[in-house]
């Protein structure tokens, strides 16, 4: 069977384990039935995820003209603390970033290497933790805008990291915290505009289980520019990656706007 289309980010289902899709327009593969087996993927073409355009994929999905023009990957959206929209000021589109910006975001701790800061739109709980690839996770503060996020996870930046070492997170040697202490001893470390919301902000601790059959001792990015035709048996799915039998890894999330043919 074929399926052809844009690649996006895989949705995903909470559970044990997770539950993972890949959707195109017309179609879908529930990846997680595909654990076991052989199937290959081919890169076709670009699609940009913004204009439609065929034209070549600059960064996040996006083409090179609409990446320097929508307010969709403003800097904002890596760096929160960048945010102007409650100042009622605009970065690229001021009714775009108030819709984004001035709605319940989250700080968290997670663990998916080491452990790790991080900043999320609430209705995106636990998604964006699935996406990481986090084995678990807690709220630190739900705060009422992204710049409040963005200024509490500056300050944690000093004492956790808000990387993640893809590798280790894939090889899963991540390291265990206790999370509920952790938060504890952070809340000393929140600035001042945001330690009202720590008492708020309820302790409750994710654990997330993801399906992988085996994870690989040494691994491989698949570059789908320099290496169009791959084909491997699917062992695991973890954050937004696939996993093969051979060490090989396709990271989904760095290939949107690619067009594909998946053939099982």
């Amino acid at each position: 069977m074929q399926y052809e289309g844009v690649l996006t980010k895989m949705q995903t289902e909470p559970g044990s384990p997770i539950q993972y899709y890949l959707v195109f327009n017309d179609s879908f593969i529930h990846m997680n039935q595909l654990l076991g087996q052989s199937f290959e993927i081919n890169f076709t073409g670009y699609q940009c995820l913004n204009c439609g355009k065929k034209k070549k994929i600059w960064r996040q999905g996006f083409c090179y003209d609409c990446f320097y023009s929508s307010p969709a990957v403003g800097d904002w959206i890596m760096r929160p603390e960048l945010s102007t929209a409650h100042l009622g000021v605009a970065d690229r589109d001021l009714e775009y970033e108030s819709r984004v910006q001035l709605q319940p975001h989250v700080v968290y701790l997670a663990c998916s290497s080491d452990m790790k800061v991080g900043v999320t739109r609430k209705t995106q709980v636990p998604t964006r933790w699935i996406d990481q690839g986090a084995s678990a996770a807690i709220p630190l503060v739900e705060v009422p805008n992204r710049y409040l996020a963005g200024i509490t996870e500056v300050a944690l930046k000093d004492h956790y990291s808000d990387k993640i070492n893809w590798k280790k997170m894939l090889t899963n040697e991540v390291t265990q915290f206790d999370l509920v202490a952790m938060r504890n001893s952070a809340q000393s470390l929140l600035p001042a505009e945001t330690t009202e919301f720590f008492e708020t902000t309820p302790e409750h601790l994710y654990i997330l289980n993801y399906p992988v059959l085996q994870y690989p001792k040494k691994i491989s990015s698949l570059n789908l520019s320099t290496t169009p035709n791959y084909s491997g048996m699917l062992t695991g799915i973890k954050g937004q990656y696939l996993i093969f039998e051979d060490g090989t890894v396709l990271n989904v999330r760095s290939y949107e706007g690619f067009t594909v043919r998946i053939t099982v």
